[in-house]
């Protein structure tokens, strides 16, 4: 189509915020010759993108009512606005603008019951509402992130080329699937970014261990992590960590990330993870000891003075140990990896199966390899995991990993055991080794628990010896 007749013909896409990732989707899906419309409330934002893109497929507009009118229908509207009351402000503009049948896409990081909340609101006004989890940062957005959209099937039919277009593409096909109903793409996007909490702490926890534990500079750690990256341990995270270690201060020389405060913070989605694993009853202490270690730092004031206060141990490593501990941290790495992923995605299916969304844990192994931020080697056995056995209950019991994780938990065990020697925190290998043994041991002490509850609650427990005479309660007083 020519440039004059492209003036003229109504766009095919529009999208809303033209901030970070809007603005790079935006681009993206320009770039795959979709004629796009787009809007931000702060009109300066249309301008900067015009002086520095210029794309001849990407019109700015200056109002709502002008944005909506230049869109072919059925209207495909993504929103890239923050999470919250912005989304439902924005609805609230669009629907007096909109026709049935046009379709709406919040790709922010919403909470899932606002997604299902919102399609029901969608669906009563002849619309449709599609939840999409967008993942793989600014980069990602502009050049192919992991996509992870969730509602009607006849919504993502309307929306699926250019989605498809857009996304990442790896040997195992475009990263992007309708994941299910109403809210089952934003629970997916919630629960990688909960991964994504605990597989950053753990490379964080594997850097104080090599850096305390041997005395490796920031340069010494990452040509290690360098090495790694060439194995099973391969990933987008681990890559991103080796970038962070060799960055030198330009203005000291110092590896710029010695002069990172440290005090990490948070966006919300790792705390949602949490929360809604409790829920479902759902143990995800990977996730969790990642979310309290990220609380922890924000307290560094408590912690200086504390260190004065509380000492830790004198001990040092042998020389074994200190030979040894590189490989054992290598191999705890990837076993605490596995772990992490085993319970985020025994949590997707347990919200699956709550909310009937029916989601293949192969399709979101697959979607996840490209494009997004825990995309990693690992990744691909635990596809063909599911897939040969989609009604896996656990992944730690599958023939890819069970033999794997028997293999490399003697190592685990050593680097936990080393770091507690010397000190060192290291909540995530811990909370992840004791998932696996918990879930490994035939016999748990929570007959004790039981017996406690019924002695000072009469919250009765159930009788090994009698399994078919349901709970009793007991006088432990006599």
């Amino acid at each position: 189509m020519s440039a004059a007749a492209s003036a003229q013909a109504g766009a095919q896409f529009g999208v809303a915020g033209m901030g970070v990732m809007g603005a790079a989707l935006a681009l993206n899906i320009a770039d795959h010759g979709f004629r796009v419309t787009a809007w931000d409330r702060h009109p300066e934002r249309i301008d900067e993108m015009h002086q520095k893109h210029g794309h001849p497929e990407l019109k700015g507009t200056a109002s709502m009512e002008e944005f909506v009118s230049r869109l072919e229908r059925p209207r495909r509207i993504l929103l890239m606005v923050t999470a919250g009351a912005a989304v439902d402000q924005m609805l609230e503009r669009l629907f007096p603008l909109l026709s049935p049948g046009d379709v709406i896409m919040d790709a922010g990081n919403s909470w899932f019951l606002d997604t299902r909340r919102r399609e029901e609101l969608c669906k009563s006004k002849g619309l449709h509402f599609l939840g999409v989890g967008v993942s793989g940062g600014e980069e990602g957005a502009r050049h192919g992130p992991s996509i992870m959209p969730g509602g009607p099937t006849e919504a993502y039919a309307l929306v699926r080329p250019v989605l498809e277009a857009i996304a990442a593409r790896t040997d195992e096909g475009l990263c992007v699937t309708h994941v299910g109903p109403d809210g089952a793409g934003h629970f997916v996007k919630m629960v990688h970014n909960g991964i994504e909490y605990a597989d950053m702490q753990l490379l964080a926890e594997t850097y104080d261990v090599l850096r305390r534990g041997l005395g490796l500079s920031a340069e010494g750690v990452a040509d290690l992590f360098a090495q790694w990256n060439q194995g099973i341990a391969e990933s987008f995270l681990l890559e991103t960590s080796i970038k962070v270690l060799r960055k030198k201060d330009a203005e000291t020389g110092k590896p710029l990330v010695d002069l990172v405060l440290d005090k990490a913070g948070q966006k919300g989605t790792g705390k949602w993870t949490v929360q809604v694993a409790l829920d479902l009853g759902v143990p995800v202490p990977s996730i969790a000891s990642a979310l309290d270690a990220r609380n922890l730092s924000s307290m560094k004031d408590q912690r200086v003075a504390a260190s004065h206060k509380l000492k830790g141990p004198s001990e040092a490593l042998s020389s074994e140990e200190k030979a040894q501990l590189a490989a054992w941290a290598h191999d705890a790495l990837y076993a605490a990896r596995v772990v992490t992923y085993a319970q985020g995605m025994r949590l997707i299916q347990a919200a699956s199966d709550e909310y009937k969304w029916n989601i293949s844990l192969a399709e979101m192994a697959r979607i996840w390899r490209g494009g997004c931020i825990i995309r990693a080697k690992l990744l691909t056995p635990l596809r063909e995991a599911f897939t040969r056995q989609p009604e896996l209950p656990n992944l730690l019991v599958s023939d890819a990993f069970a033999p794997v994780l028997e293999k490399l938990s003697p190592s685990w065990r050593k680097l936990v055991g080393a770091a507690t020697k010397l000190g060192i925190p290291v909540p995530v290998f811990s909370s992840s080794l004791a998932y696996l043994d918990s879930y490994r041991s035939p016999e748990l002490p929570q007959n004790l628990t039981q017996a406690q509850r019924d002695a000072f609650g009469a919250h009765t427990y159930q009788r090994r010896d009698k399994p078919d005479a349901g709970f009793v309660h007991s006088d432990w007083n006599s």
